[in-house]
């Protein structure tokens, strides 16, 4: 069940034929003056590129060499390529427009919470945004399985048309059960559609660079999370909320359209039998992979509270409120940055280490930089650019993690799996922090304490799943 590193790289070409077969690195050549090889199916329905798959024995034009790798199951990924890199890109694009506007709902609630809601309490208020962020994850559980047996093209465009519902009708609505249904039912089923699919198609293209792969594309939904704020606070001013939402539901468009073009599998299609539609429950028998599961839970439950409640933080100890609405776009702007360069560090340095560091780097902020943190304006945006970066990688590094754990066919299962139980802490993470927040009489200690709390639990997790594999003796090891 568990699915060990890729082995390192092979460099020489002067390897005998005995060491060759022990390394997993095959090369795909062009016509180059070599004997022609056809193209050969290996295991688990993936093809190995071979120099007829990209010339004829007539070409004299060659194709520069690409890098096929290995693991230890038999899964061969090509490392690359235009279509592999174009895959990325669509995958960026679509967490651009589904998971940068997650990363937005510290403005939405912010705005709402002054205006249509007066009236709701601020743990009422969170149950809208708690709905939207827990559909996004707990959709999985069917939308992952689905993918491993039809492919990502109808699911990302189906989420995609409701995306677009939901930022259209945004702009009509007024009442309580309006945004329940309009930010937490259709946006957060429409977001889950998209972002599944986009990150798990990337695992289908890269094994040894899936960190970094997985968190460049991640960082679309940073690059969201910086646009769209800084786009609503200048423009709710000057043409209101209902505009406002439009304009970025144009952007939203635009991202998603690409989206719906380039994100794709390589595996053949799965008859849509229940084998491989529902989610197996019975892979939690792996404490490796229960470990890491609630570990994730713990690291979210306490994620979506800063982004939610940040821009309402800075309001509440007098910053102005262009600043404090600016305060969400820092924060993403930091969670840029944690969604790359952890991602290439963790190809190097063990994906299951990296997530540890900036799992215990999230803790360490929350509790010696947002607790004391009071009206210093300075210390709170140092807060949100250093929290941002660490926090980045709770998004890019997770699907790696859980990916190192199985097959790459069953990725899609265990993902959805695991974020069927993660989903719960989303759904529950924002209204617990926010009736916190009315039982603290408006103090944020409380909730931030609550934050703190839930990363100190994510790393003791995360940390005894790597434990498990490596042992307790050995807890520098690569992994």
């Amino acid at each position: 069940m568990t699915a060990s590193n890729a082995p390192g790289h092979t460099e020489s070409h002067e390897r005998s034929f005995d060491a060759a077969e022990k390394h997993t690195h095959t090369w795909a050549q062009s016509d180059c003056g070599l004997p022609q090889q056809p193209d050969a199916t290996l295991e688990n329905g993936l093809h190995r590129p071979s120099s007829g798959a990209f010339s004829s024995s007539n070409s004299t034009h060659s194709v520069p060499m690409t890098r096929v790798t290995t693991d230890a199951e038999g899964n061969t990924y090509p490392e690359g390529g235009l279509e592999a890199w174009l895959v990325v890109f669509g995958s960026f694009m679509g967490l651009f427009g589904s998971l940068g506007l997650v990363n937005t709902i510290g403005t939405f609630q912010a705005y709402i919470e002054d205006h249509q809601l007066k009236g709701y309490s601020s743990g009422a208020s969170g149950w809208i945004f708690g709905v939207y962020a827990f559909l996004t994850f707990f959709c999985g559980v069917q939308i992952g399985p689905i993918f491993d047996a039809k492919g990502p093209r109808f699911l990302v465009f189906a989420g995609a048309v409701l995306v677009m519902v939901m930022m259209i009708a945004l702009g009509f609505c007024s009442e309580y059960w309006h945004f329940m249904l309009v930010i937490g039912v259709a946006g957060g089923v429409g977001a889950s559609l998209i972002f599944t699919p986009a990150i798990a198609a990337i695992g289908h293209f890269f094994n040894e660079k899936r960190g970094v792969a997985t968190g460049l594309a991640a960082t679309g939904g940073s690059v969201g999370g910086v646009i769209f704020p800084l786009a609503l606070e200048a423009l709710f001013p000057k043409i209101g909320f209902a505009w406002a939402t439009r304009v970025v539901a144009l952007l939203c468009l635009i991202s998603l359209i690409v989206a719906c073009l380039l994100i794709r599998s390589r595996l053949p299609k799965k008859p849509a039998v229940k084998e491989n539609v529902m989610p197996d429950f019975r892979i939690f028998r792996d404490p490796k992979f229960t470990l890491t599961t609630f570990g994730v839970f713990f690291i979210e439950w306490g994620l979506f509270i800063p982004i939610s409640y940040i821009s309402s933080y800075a309001m509440a100890h007098g910053v102005s409120t262009t600043l404090s609405y600016q305060m969400l776009a820092i924060l993403n702007a930091g969670s840029f940055f944690g969604r790359g360069i952890p991602g290439f560090v963790a190809d190097y340095l063990g994906r299951f280490n990296t997530l540890i560091v900036t799992v215990a780097l999230c803790l360490v902020c929350n509790a010696c930089l947002w607790l004391p943190a009071g009206d210093s304006v300075p210390v709170m945006i140092v807060y949100c650019v250093i929290f941002g970066f660490a926090s980045g990688s709770n998004i890019s590094l997770t699907p790696v993690c859980i990916s190192q754990l199985c097959k790459i066919e069953n990725y899609g299962r265990y993902y959805s799996t695991a974020y069927t139980i993660v989903s719960f802490g989303t759904l529950t993470g924002i209204p617990i922090a926010g009736e916190i927040l009315s039982r603290c009489n408006g103090e944020y200690w409380g909730l931030i304490a609550f934050t703190t709390c839930c990363y100190a639990l994510g790393l003791v997790c995360v940390t005894s799943a790597k434990l498990i594999h490596v042992g307790w003796r050995q807890p520098w090891v690569i992994y």
